[in-house]
This record gives structure tokens, C-alpha cells and sequence, in this order.
């Protein structure tokens, strides 16, 4: 591509920002194309007699882990799984969530994550909006018979279940069914319901298949996007492949196949899918893989177990930082962090690296970016506040947000834009919505932002209405949607107030119905099976009426503005 064939950062002019860039971070060179599944293959055949999980104390070579995948891949193509079949990940933390991830992808079947803790409505939202027709998901009581509604009613026509006693160690295997009994689902015994073992018994190698890295859909990953409405981006393989590529080159530091991964975050997220997972397993590193965040178990994990690496969000790190037996453990192991999902505070940034020695850099992406497009460098300047520089081959350009195709000057604000080869495909089965945030083949991301002096970029807004819990999505329109269900309630407006563990958390702002009332505790009771615990409003105020537009539409503005004040005042 020439200079005067190139738009918005992409033209030398405006690349200001090189002048910063890392000198041990080449951002030219081309990222490779190819089929995501071959990212665990070429570690498999680099590193086979390696650790590559360990869960909970039990582990797994890439060999093991290279093997087992095979036969998952070729036990799912018996089911009939092949190019186009949705299969949904119903999966916490574990080495089944990495056996099926890339089960499934070497089947030829395309992955839906799904957050375990969902409620059933949303389950079945994404179930049928995803056309998703196998479910996986673990033998628990938690897990399991949220599903079962699913396969009564014909929505899902077969949950592969995975035995959590298999992936414990010696002697927790025995014990679990026997002293966490109450914990194990009852499995019905039919042919909706296929047992692990029975899936890969007999099972050896896959069928090879062709797939176009740029064209197929590796990953369905629901995203609200900029409305709030959940939308499954269409990730390629291409796309997640390269950003585990660029991920990874943005960290020249890495020692192939000497680093322990922290996997605290839940994979089922983009960031951890690609940053924890996809790029350990490119790096041959070793993943310290836990079920989810516990303060107390993250910390004695890392004093015994000494991973290097740890990307979290910024409530991760705090909490870390501020254990009240901070001096009891050992945290120096740890040597990189990315931080993500959240601004990370300048304090909190501070007194973890003071505890641990390490380089916390705060770094920014978006599902349909798949989803790290910046970071601050590991070596160089590294600027507070700021979401750093582009990863390498991604572009960006600062928009008007009236007007996409116009691009603004250097340090003014506007809508940042972004492309490169982790951009998705678009929003599955909404073609108005993908164009909608395409333009010139740049992703608006909806956040407002500026070029600094230096070329790194500042965000300074949202233009979306998305709150961000501990590095949690929650859509504002899917908790008013919950409120609205209760007969008492007349209008609804949710919004995100700060929080100094979670950065923002949800209070909900309520007009009961003339002649009747609700109190607070009956109203979450109420909301208990329609929103997941990140989903529930931490405050909710009773008003007689609520601000709005002057067409009569519910405003959050005057909200948003009088809770600011609050904070300043308190």
C-alpha cells in the first residue's frame, strides 16, 4: 500500500506515535494467517514433554493436552459437529473449557462462550440467537440444570457433560463425589446427555478439515457493542490468531516455554481467552489455571506456585495489594501484569508494583477487536491515564462522532477508530449493526478519545452507557429490563456509579406505580433469578419521577451528573 492509498493513522503524517514506539517491538512485520487451532499444535509439537495446565495441582503436558484435544475433536465429529455447528462453552475455569475450545475449532465447529453464571433467560437469548445446538458444561449443581429447561424444550439437543472428580488430583478425585455430593448435578440417563469418557472413547485423530483462517468463524463472543443489546461478534481465526501473535510481540520479554500464566480471570471473557489462554498456549507457557478469583486462594497459589505472569483488572490488583496478611506471602515472582477491562487507577498501579517488583501495564480493547489493540510499552515511556500505543499492524484514527468519515485534528477529541487483523467480521446474523460501526474499515469503538503530544492515545468518555464491574460488562438495559418485571414498578433508569473496589458498580433509580410500593431487599429477592450477582444493583433509589428528554424518553445524564457530585462532596 502506497502513502497517498493509506487513511487516517495509517498515514505517515499522522504517525507521531512511532517516534515512541518500543525498539524491541517491531510493529511492521506482518502478522501471520492461519487457523487458530494451529497455535496449540506448533506449541505441541515445541514443547510436548512441557507443563502446560495446572489445575488446581493437577497437570497436564502439551503433549496430554495435544491428545486429549485430538480426541475431543474427533469424538465431536461423530456427534455430527463440522463446519457451521455451534457449540457452546457452559464452562468455569478448567482443562475442559482448553480440551473443547480447541475441540471444537479442530472439528470444524465454531465456539459460544457463555457465562456460567447467567441466568436462565439470558442463557436462552444467546442459545437461540446463536443457533448454538450442543452445550458443555460440568456435572454440577450449579452449572447443569440451568440447561436442562433448554433440552426439554428442543433448544438444545444434547449437553456433553464433563465429570469435575476427572480433573482433580490425587486423593481430591475420590473424595470429591463423596464428600461434595450435594454439588454434583443428577445427570439424567439419555441420549440428550453425553458423558465425556463416552464422547472420546475410541476416539483417536480428527478428520482434517480446510478452513479459511480470514473467513471462518472460530468464536461467537456476545458483546452489548455501543447500544447495550447483545450482539455475537463474529471472531475468525484469523483474528484470534493474530491477536495472540500481536499480544505476545507486544511482550519481547516473554521466555518461550519458561512462564507461568496466572489464569484468575474466566475464559470465557475475551481478554482472558485471548491474553490468558491463546497466548500462554503460543508461548508454551505453563497455565496456574484457578475455577475463579478468591483473594485467599490467589494469594497462596502465587507465594507457593510462582507464576510470572498475571493479567487481571484493576480490583484484581488492589485486593491483591491490600490482603491484610500482605507479609505472610511472597508475591515477587510475578514479573509482567497487563491490566485491563477497567481504568487502571494511578495508586493502585503504584503500590502493586511496590509489592511485587513488576510491570503493571494498563493496556485497552473491545470484544470485536478481539480484543487488545493497546498497551502501554514494557520498555520506553509509559504514560498514566493513557491506554498506551497500538499494538503492532493495528491502525487507528480519531473520528467526529457526527461524522465518522471525518477524521480530526491531532489532539482533538473524538470517536477513536480502529483497524487491523483482530478486527471481527462483523455482528452475527445484524448486518445494519455491523455497518454501523464500520466505516472505511475502521471499528468504532464508541469510547472518546485524543492524541497526545507523544501519540499516545487518552480516552476521556464512553459514549455508550456500559457499565464496567471489576472488569465486567453490564448493560444497563438488560437490569431495567429484570426491574421492569416487577408489578410494583412503574420507570426504570440504571446507571454506573463509582465503586473504590469494582471502579463502578450499578444503582438503579425506581418510580414505583401510583398506590403501590416496594422496598429495596423485596425488589433484589425479586431480581435474584433474573440477574447474575455482577448484574445486581448494589443501590437503588425511590424517586417520584426521573429526568427525561424532552420527547418524554427516560434521560441518564442528570443522573449520572448529580451522583458525580456526591462523590466530590463525600
Amino acid at each position: 500500500m502506497s502513502a497517498s492509498e493509506k487513511t487516517g493513522h495509517e498515514a505517515s503524517g499522522h504517525e507521531v506515535w512511532r517516534s515512541y514506539y518500543p525498539r524491541d517491538v517491531d510493529f511492521d512485520t506482518p502478522v501471520p494467517v492461519a487457523p487458530l487451532y494451529q497455535l496449540l499444535d506448533e506449541s505441541v509439537a515445541t514443547y510436548g514433554a512441557r507443563p502446560c495446565i495446572d489445575f488446581l495441582g493437577k497437570k497436564y503436558t502439551y503433549a496430554e493436552v495435544g491428545a486429549i484435544v485430538d480426541r475431543v475433536a474427533a469424538g465431536l465429529q461423530r456427534q455430527g459437529v463440522g463446519k457451521g455447528t455451534k457449540v457452546g462453552l457452559f464452562l468455569p475455569n478448567c482443562p475442559y473449557f482448553i480440551f473443547f475450545y480447541y475441540g471444537v475449532l479442530k472439528a470444524g465447529g465454531t465456539v459460544v462462550n457463555f457465562n456460567p453464571l447467567y441466568v436462565e433467560r439470558e442463557i436462552e437469548k444467546q442459545i437461540v440467537d446463536s443457533e448454538t445446538k450442543i452445550m458443555v458444561t460440568l456435572d454440577l449443581h450449579a452449572l447443569y440444570p440451568k440447561l436442562q429447561p433448554f433440552l426439554a424444550s428442543g433448544i438444545l439437543s444434547q449437553v456433553i457433560v464433563c465429570p469435575m472428580a476427572d480433573i482433580l488430583p490425587f486423593p481430591k478425585n475420590f473424595l470429591f463425589p463423596l464428600i461434595r455430593r450435594a454439588d454434583r448435578a443428577h445427570i439424567p440417563a439419555d441420549s440428550h446427555n453425553l458423558w465425556f469418557r463416552d464422547l472420546i472413547v475410541n476416539a483417536s485423530k480428527p478428520t482434517p478439515i480446510q478452513v479459511d483462517p480470514e473467513r471462518d468463524i472460530a468464536v461467537l463472543q456476545y458483546t452489548g457493542g455501543t447500544t447495550g443489546t447483545p450482539k455475537g461478534a463474529m471472531l475468525s481465526h484469523a483474528n484470534l490468531y493474530a491477536n495472540a501473535v500481536q499480544s505476545l510481540r507486544w511482550c519481547p520479554m516473554t521466555r518461550p516455554g519458561l512462564e507461568k500464566m496466572l489464569g484468575l480471570l474466566p475464559f470465557f471473557h475475551v481478554f482472558a481467552m485471548t491474553v490468558v489462554m491463546n497466548k500462554s498456549l503460543l508461548a508454551g507457557s505453563e497455565i496456574i489455571m484457578l475455577p475463579r478469583f478468591d483473594l485467599e486462594q490467589a494469594m497462596k497459589t502465587i507465594h507457593e506456585k510462582r507464576p510470572t505472569l498475571l493479567p487481571g483488572v484493576p480490583t484484581i490488583y488492589a485486593a491483591l495489594a491490600n490482603h491484610k496478611d500482605l507479609q505472610k506471602y511472597d508475591l515477587r515472582s510475578i514479573r509482567i501484569c497487563i491490566s485491563g477491562g477497567a481504568p487502571l487507577p494511578v495508586e493502585v498501579k503504584k503500590q502493586f508494583e511496590d509489592v511485587t517488583g513488576c510491570s503493571l501495564i494498563e493496556g485497552y480493547g473491545l470484544t470485536e477487536a478481539s480484543p487488545v489493540c493497546f498497551a502501554n510499552p514494557l520498555s520506553g515511556t509509559e504514560k498514566a491515564g493513557a491506554i498506551g500505543l497500538p499494538l503492532p499492524q493495528t491502525y487507528f484514527s480519531i473520528r467526529n462522532p457526527a461524522n465518522p468519515t471525518e477524521e480530526m485534528p491531532d489532539g482533538e477529541r473524538g470517536e477513536l477508530c480502529v483497524k487491523g487483523p483482530q478486527v471481527m467480521l462483523g455482528y452475527w446474523r445484524r448486518p445494519e449493526e455491523t455497518a454501523a460501526v464500520m466505516v472505511d474499515g475502521y471499528l468504532r469503538t464508541g469510547d472518546i478519545g485524543y492524541l497526545d503530544s507523544d501519540g499516545y492515545v487518552c480516552l476521556v468518555d464512553r459514549i455508550k452507557d456500559l457499565i464496567i464491574c471489576g472488569g465486567y460488562n453490564v448493560y444497563p438495559r438488560t437490569v431495567e429490563e429484570a426491574i421492569y418485571q416487577h408489578p410494583a414498578v412503574a420507570e426504570v433508569t440504571v446507571i454506573g456509579i463509582q465503586d473504590k473496589y469494582r471502579g463502578e458498580t450499578v444503582k438503579a433509580f425506581v418510580v414505583c406505580k401510583s398506590g403501590q410500593d416496594v422496598a429495596a431487599e423485596a425488589l433484589i429477592n425479586f431480581l435474584k433469578d433474573k440477574l447474575s450477582p455482577i448484574e445486581m444493583p448494589k443501590h437503588i433509589e425511590f424517586r417520584t419521577s426521573l429526568p427525561k428528554t424532552m420527547i418524554g424518553k427516560l434521560s441518564k445524564k442528570e443522573l449520572v451528573a448529580e451522583e458525580r457530585e456526591k462523590a466530590k462532596l463525600g
